[in-house]
């Protein structure tokens, strides 16, 4: 019986290589009203037609914080700020790519003879000291950048994207200990950040932290191209048993992921489970019906009942 080799593995975008993400804008800040307090119940509305059209409503947080990131920010968006008991803000803004943007704004009472409501833009030293570190971190120069990010959490010691920039920073630096300290401020306050997670699993492991270690690689959401690559190293060291597992994972992370309904296929023709290998076979077909295993594929299909 032929053996299939996965001698392709699928490359891996490295782990917290960029503070943002191409294209990424993000807007903070809070929500006041005249006399400086944080106003309940903030909806803010942000939506555009230009380019295409989106539509999503954000919530503000009770003390008055709020945080949105847009997927696509070179477009310009308008945001609707509103509260019950308070007359709405609109503005229409294009935010800065590649750093933070900071918004303060301030809402009127419903009944209030007072003018309408106005952006209130503040200097923060420590949003000013964290988007020097983010553009550090993104230049490379992490012992520039955890100097800046430290700065911006004294300054802001709420500031999360600090703690963020420096648990990235300082398991890059592989000061794992600092990453694992950094990193854990962040998951207080949002405990499904996917990419603190993912460093606090690794930097546990390499602490030989076995226990943390566990827990939180138990919370990281399936690669399915790192689950593939794994499973490739396994066939190709003739281990189907422990490919198997990982090629489900793989395909339920991504079940559009031809290549790992092949080798599934494959792994069951050797392991004599027909019907399963006829499914999975069948599936690698209809998703790359002339994809460079196809052949071989429809070749072992006659064999499989």
């Amino acid at each position: 019986m032929r053996r299939s080799f996965a001698l392709s593995l699928v490359l891996i975008a490295a782990l917290a290589s960029n503070a943002f993400a191409i294209g990424e804008a993000r807007l903070t800040g809070k929500v006041l009203d005249g006399a400086g307090k944080p106003v309940p119940n903030v909806t803010i509305t942000v939506s555009t037609s230009k380019g295409r059209n989106f539509k999503q409503v954000y919530k503000a947080k009770a003390d008055g914080t709020y945080a949105i990131y847009l997927i696509d920010g070179t477009l310009s968006y308008d945001f609707l700020y509103e509260a019950p008991g308070f007359a709405p803000y609109r503005e229409n803004m294009k935010l800065k790519l590649g750093e933070p943007n900071l918004k303060d704004v301030s809402l009127n009472a419903a009944n209030a003879a007072a003018a309408p409501a106005v952006a209130v833009t503040t200097i923060d030293p420590g949003a000013v000291a964290y988007n020097e570190g983010a553009a550090l971190f993104n230049q490379g120069k992490d012992a520039e950048a955890i100097v800046k990010f430290e700065a911006a959490t004294a300054a802001k010691p709420d500031l999360v994207a600090a703690y963020a920039g420096l648990a990235r920073a300082y398991y890059r630096s592989k000061n794992y200990s600092k990453a694992i300290e950094a990193a854990n401020k962040v998951i207080a306050v949002d405990a499904d950040d996917a990419d603190m997670t993912a460093i606090l699993a690794d930097s546990y492991t390499l602490t030989g932290n076995k226990e943390k270690a566990a827990q939180f690689k138990s919370k990281v959401p399936v690669n399915p191209a790192t689950a593939f690559n794994e499973a490739a190293k396994a066939i190709n060291a003739g281990k189907d048993a422990d490919a198997e597992p990982l090629l489900k994972q793989a395909i339920g992370a991504n079940p559009k992921f031809a290549m790992a309904y092949y080798e599934l296929g494959m792994v069951y023709v050797r392991s004599g489970k027909s019907a399963e290998a006829r499914t999975n076979l069948e599936q690698y077909l209809v998703l790359e019906p002339n994809g460079k295993e196809a052949a071989t594929a429809k070749e072992m299909l006659k064999y499989v009942k």
